[in-house]
């Protein structure tokens, strides 16, 4: 008789598939029923005309990004966040704090149910945030909008990712010296990272530093 008992690791990546094809299927089919349901069909040659002029970003930034995350957050919290997004601004920094504060790493088992976790409540408070900023958008949007908090707003991300920066630099400055000095002449230098395209400089950080960290390593530096 076969045994039925899968373990944890092949359940994650049994239901991990399961739900992204789900969630890839939803997202898809989106776009395409309210275009039947309102009768405004796309000009399919234009359409075509600018995926191929984007598509093919998108497909290298994926493809990095599998490379990139799965080993920050494990094969659960990867999953997870593919299918819930908003990896780098939430996510990511959430999973990351939850595993550092139990000194555990992603690849290990209790990594790999904490990361997963950590993403999980993530999602959910996102999520009822969300709902209590949509019943209250109208009456705060005075106060939201008011240019004195304006600065405050506009600091929150980088407060957040700078607090996660210094614990992570402090641990390895010879390591973190390289990609710091890369992103601030990017930056500095290509000002249209700065706005839509930020997302793409997390990947290609992550593999400047692994490249950086092995020759650190054959050098004996590290």
């Amino acid at each position: 008789m076969k045994n039925k008992n899968i373990s944890y690791m092949d359940s994650v990546y049994r239901d991990g598939r399961i739900w992204g094809i789900i969630v890839g299927a939803v997202l898809i089919s989106f776009p395409f029923a309210l275009s039947f349901i309102f009768g405004a069909l796309p000009n399919f040659k234009f359409l075509l005309q600018g995926l191929w002029a984007t598509a093919p970003m998108y497909w290298a930034v994926g493809i990095i990004e599998i490379f990139t995350y799965v080993p920050m957050l494990g094969a659960g919290g990867t999953y997870l966040s593919f299918i819930t997004g908003n990896i780098s601004n939430l996510k990511l920094p959430c999973a990351i704090d939850a595993m550092e504060r139990a000194n555990v790493k992603a690849s290990s088992e209790e990594g790999e149910v904490i990361s997963t976790i950590s993403i999980a409540v993530s999602s959910i408070v996102t999520t009822f945030i969300i709902i209590v900023g949509v019943i209250c958008i109208a009456p705060l949007t005075p106060v939201l909008d008011s240019p004195v908090l304006k600065p405050a707003f506009d600091m929150i991300l980088p407060a957040l990712f700078g607090g996660l920066g210094v614990v992570f630099v402090s641990k390895n400055l010879k390591l973190a010296i390289a990609p710091i000095a890369l992103m601030l002449i990017l930056f500095i230098f290509v000002p249209a990272l700065n706005a839509e395209r930020v997302g793409i400089m997390v990947p290609v950080g992550v593999v400047f530093t692994i490249v950086i960290a092995r020759i650190l390593y054959k050098k004996g530096k590290i």
